[in-house]
C-alpha cells in the first residue's frame, strides 16, 4: 500500500503564524461581510494547519485528482476556515474572492458549495450531513480499492485507489441524529480510512452546551466500533499531528477502524474578549475586537494581507504536483499491466456510461416489453435492474432494511458487508443516513448509488435529497408503496402529500410510472441524467401493461405524452402512476356513451415541464377541459387543469383497509372520472353557447 509521509513540521513559531493567517483571514472576511461565523475557524486553525500542511494529500493545481484525500468541513457554518485554507494552499481562489465573502455570485458563499469553489468536496451547512457524506466517500474508496487495486507485483505498487477521507465536525453535527445513523454504519463497515476531527469547544449558538448536550462522545464512538483518540489539545500542533499519524497507521491494519480525534479547543481563540463564548460563534467581532485580536495574535498586517514567508510556507502546489505525479506514474504502470481495468476505472471516475450501456439499452428495453403480465411497478423496477445492472458495473444499490419490499436487489448482485466487496448494501433502518451516504458516494465518483425505502419515509431523508438536488449529483431514490394502494398498513404508511412535495424540490426528477415500460424508461433517464438526482415512486399493487412497443419509450422520455387519443376529443384525462390504467377505463366507458377523450400519461412532471412550450401545448391544449387523477394531494395538478378543470385526489390521510376498498372509499374510480369529465364538458359547452355582447359602449358619466 501507498503510505504518504507527512510534510516536515515547521518551527513552532511558523506553525503559529500559519494558523494565525487562517484566523485573521476568517476575521477579516466576516468583518467585511458583517455576517458569518468566525469562532470555528479561529478555534480550529491549529488543527487545520497540521492536517492541511503535514498530512493532506491534495494538489491545488488539480482539485479533481482521483486519488486525492477528501476533506469535508461538516460544520459548514465555519466556511471561512476552508476558504482560507484553499486560498493559502494555492487553489484558484484569489484574495479578491475572500473579500467578497457571502456576496452575490462570489466563490465564497455563506456555506461551502461544491462546484462553486475549487477544492470544496461537498456542500455543507445542514449539520451532520457533511460527516455522513464523508462516510459515503470512505465507503466508495474502500469499494473501489477492493475492485481495482492489485497490491505489489514484482516490487511495484499497483494500488491506484488509496486515499484518506478527513472530516471536521462540531457539537451540532453530533447532536443531529443523522450522525448516529451514518457513524454507526461506518464502524460496522470498518471504514478505516475515515478520520473525523471533532472540534470539542463546548459552545453552540445558545451558549455552553452542558445544558443540552452531555453525551460521552468518546464512549459513543467506541460503541460504534471506532478508534477514538480522546482529549487531544487542539491548540498543540504536535499532539494533533501525533493523533492523525496514529489514525493513519491503524487505518492500514487488518482490523482497522474509522478514527475519531476529540480535539479540545477554545472557540474564537485569539479574541481577547470573546474567545470561549457563544458571542463569537455567529457574528462579526466588531472593529474594536478585530483590532484587539490583531494585537493579541501579534499580527501587524492590514486586513487580507498575508506576509510572504507565511504565504510561501502554506503554498502546497509543488508538493501537491509531486504527490499526483507519483500516483500518475503508478497509474501508468497499472495501465500497462491491466489496460482494461485502467480504462474502466477512468470511465467510472469520469461518470461516463460507456458504449456497453448504449449498445445494450435497446435489447434491455425489448426484454422488458416482452413481459406483458400485470405487475407492480416495484417489481417492474427490479426487472429493469436485472437488465440494466450487467451494463452498469458502477451501480451500487441498497435499501433501508426493506430489500424484500423495495426490490432493489437484482440477479447476480453481491451483498456488501463488513469486510466483503459487493454492489448491494443493507443500510439498516437509516433512511436519512442512507441518503446522505449515497450523496457522498456520488461526490467521490466511481458509482451510481441508489437506495430504497417506502415513499412515506422519504420525509426522513428529505433534506439529503434536497442536498443532492442542490449539488446536482446523480443519486437515485427508489420509493415503493407509493399511495393508499399499499392497503392495510394504514395512514402512517400511505403516501398522500409526498409525491407532490418531492416534485417541488428544484432539480429533482420525480417519476411515477404506470407500467413496466414507463418504469424502465424512468430508470434509464435517471441513470443517464448527470445534473441531478431522481426519485422513482413505485406501486405495491399490480398494474396492467399499457405500452407494448419499444418505440413508445421515446414518448415516455418526454415526461408526459398522449397515451390514447380519439378523433374529436372533447376533454383530457390526465393521470400518472397507478391511476393511469384507471384513466384508460374511464376513456373506454365514456366512449361507449359517445364522448371522445384523450388520455395523457404524465410519469414525470419535472421532465414534461422542461419540454418546449409547443410540445406541451400539443399534449395539453389549453382549450380542452381537463380532469387530472392521482391518489395524492390534488393541489399540485391545478397548474395543468387550470381554474376551470377538476382534480380527483386525496386531501386527507388514508385509512387501513384493502386497496380496492380504499380506492372506492376515496372516490378514485373510473366512474368518478367519467362523472367529472361529463360535468366539465357540459360546462364548457354551456360557456361556448353563451351569447356575449361584441362590445360595451362606455358611459358618458
Amino acid at each position: 500500500m501507498n503510505t504518504p509521509q507527512p510534510t516536515p513540521q515547521p518551527t513552532p513559531e511558523m506553525a503559529q503564524r500559519m494558523a494565525n493567517a487562517v484566523r485573521m483571514l476568517a476575521v477579516d472576511a466576516v468583518e467585511a461581510a458583517k455576517s458569518g461565523h468566525p469562532g470555528a475557524p479561529m478555534g480550529m486553525a491549529d488543527i487545520a494547519q497540521v492536517l492541511w500542511h503535514r498530512h493532506l494529500q491534495h494538489n491545488p493545481l488539480n482539485p479533481q485528482w482521483p486519488n486525492r484525500d477528501r476533506f469535508v468541513l461538516s460544520n459548514g457554518h465555519g466556511s471561512m476556515l476552508i476558504y482560507a485554507l484553499l486560498h493559502l494552499s494555492g487553489y484558484d481562489l484569489p484574495m479578491a474572492e475572500l473579500k467578497k465573502f457571502r456576496q452575490l455570485h462570489s466563490q465564497t458563499p455563506g456555506h461551502p458549495e461544491v462546484d462553486i469553489t475549487p477544492g470544496v468536496e461537498t456542500t455543507t451547512g445542514p449539520l451532520g450531513q457533511g460527516i455522513s457524506n464523508a462516510v459515503g466517500m470512505a465507503l466508495a474508496e474502500k469499494l473501489l480499492a477492493q475492485a481495482f487495486n492489485r497490491g505489489l507485483e514484482n516490487g511495484q505498487n499497483l494500488d491506484i485507489v488509496d486515499h484518506m477521507t478527513y472530516a471536521f465536525l462540531g457539537d451540532g453535527c453530533l447532536m443531529e441524529g443523522i450522525s448516529h445513523e451514518a457513524c454507526s454504519l461506518a464502524g460496522t463497515l470498518r471504514l478505516s480510512k475515515l478520520v473525523a476531527l471533532y472540534d470539542d469547544n463546548g459552545i453552540s449558538i445558545d451558549g455552553h452546551v452542558q445544558g443540552w448536550f452531555t453525551d460521552n462522545t468518546p464512549q459513543r464512538f467506541e460503541a460504534y466500533g471506532w478508534h477514538v483518540i480522546a482529549q487531544v489539545d487542539g491548540h498543540d500542533p504536535q499532539a494533533v499531528h501525533a493523533a492523525i499519524a496514529a489514525a493513519k497507521a491503524q487505518a492500514r491494519s487488518p482490523e482497522g477502524k474509522p478514527t475519531l480525534i476529540c480535539c479540545q479547543t477554545v472557540i474564537g481563540r485569539g479574541s481577547p474578549n470573546k474567545a470561549g463564548t457563544h458571542d463569537v460563534h455567529g457574528a462579526a467581532l466588531g472593529a474594536a475586537e478585530v483590532a484587539a485580536t490583531r494585537e493579541a495574535l501579534n499580527w501587524p498586517y492590514p486586513p487580507f494581507e498575508v506576509p510572504p514567508d507565511v504565504a510561501s510556507a502554506w503554498d502546497a502546489r509543488a508538493t501537491g504536483a509531486q504527490a499526483e505525479g507519483q500516483w500518475r506514474a503508478r497509474m501508468a504502470a497499472y495501465q500497462s499491466r491491466y489496460p482494461q481495468e485502467a480504462a474502466e476505472f477512468e470511465r467510472r471516475m469520469q461518470g461516463d456510461l460507456g458504449p456497453a450501456y448504449a449498445q445494450g439499452l435497446h435489447k434491455a428495453l425489448a426484454a422488458i416489453v416482452a413481459k406483458p403480465d400485470a405487475l407492480a411497478t416495484r417489481k417492474a423496477s427490479q426487472n429493469a435492474l436485472d437488465v440494466l445492472a450487467p451494463l452498469l458495473p458502477e451501480f451500487f444499490g441498497g435499501s433501508a432494511d426493506l430489500t424484500g419490499s423495495n426490490l432493489t436487489n437484482f440477479k447476480g448482485c453481491t451483498k456488501a458487508g463488513r469486510d466483503t466487496w459487493g454492489n448491494h448494501l443493507s443500510y439498516g433502518v437509516r433512511e436519512f443516513g442512507m441518503a446522505a451516504i449515497m450523496n457522498g458516494m456520488a461526490l467521490h465518483g466511481g458509482f451510481i448509488p441508489y437506495g430504497g425505502t417506502f415513499l412515506t419515509f422519504s420525509d426522513y431523508s428529505r433534506n439529503a435529497i434536497r442536498m443532492a438536488a442542490l449539488m446536482k449529483k446523480r443519486v437515485i431514490h427508489v420509493f415503493t408503496h407509493d399511495s393508499i394502494g399499499l392497503g392495510e398498513d394504514g395512514p402512517t404508511h400511505q403516501s398522500v402529500e409526498h409525491v407532490p412535495s418531492l416534485r417541488i424540490i428544484p432539480g429533482l426528477d420525480v417519476w411515477r410510472p404506470a407500467d413496466g415500460l414507463e418504469t424502465f424508461v424512468a430508470w434509464a433517464c435517471a441513470v443517464e441524467r448527470c445534473d441531478g438526482p431522481s426519485a422513482l415512486a413505485l406501486s405495491r399493487q399490480n398494474l396492467p401493461q399499457l405500452l407494448s412497443d419499444v418505440a413508445d419509450a421515446a414518448k415516455v422520455r418526454q415526461g408526459g405524452y398522449i397515451l390514447s387519443d380519439m378523433p374529436g376529443a372533447q376533454a383530457i384525462i390526465l393521470a400518472t402512476g397507478s391511476e393511469t390504467s384507471l384513466a384508460m377505463k374511464a376513456q373506454a366507458e365514456l366512449a361507449s356513451q359517445g364522448l371522445a377523450t384523450r388520455v395523457v400519461s404524465m410519469p414525470c412532471t419535472n421532465v414534461f415541464d422542461r419540454q418546449s412550450e409547443a410540445y406541451q401545448d400539443s399534449v395539453l391544449p389549453m382549450g380542452l377541459p381537463t380532469v387530472a387523477v392521482e391518489a395524492a394531494h390534488p393541489d399540485f395538478w391545478r397548474k395543468y387543469v387550470g381554474r376551470t378543470g377538476m382534480v380527483i385526489g386525496i386531501a386527507s390521510f388514508g385509512e387501513s383497509a384493502p386497496a380496492p376498498a380504499l380506492y372506492a372509499h376515496f372516490g378514485i374510480t373510473a366512474a368518478r372520472v367519467c362523472e367529472a369529465v361529463r360535468t366539465l364538458v357540459h360546462r364548457h359547452l354551456h360557456r361556448q353557447a353563451k351569447e356575449l355582447p361584441e362590445h360595451i359602449v362606455p358611459s358618458d358619466n
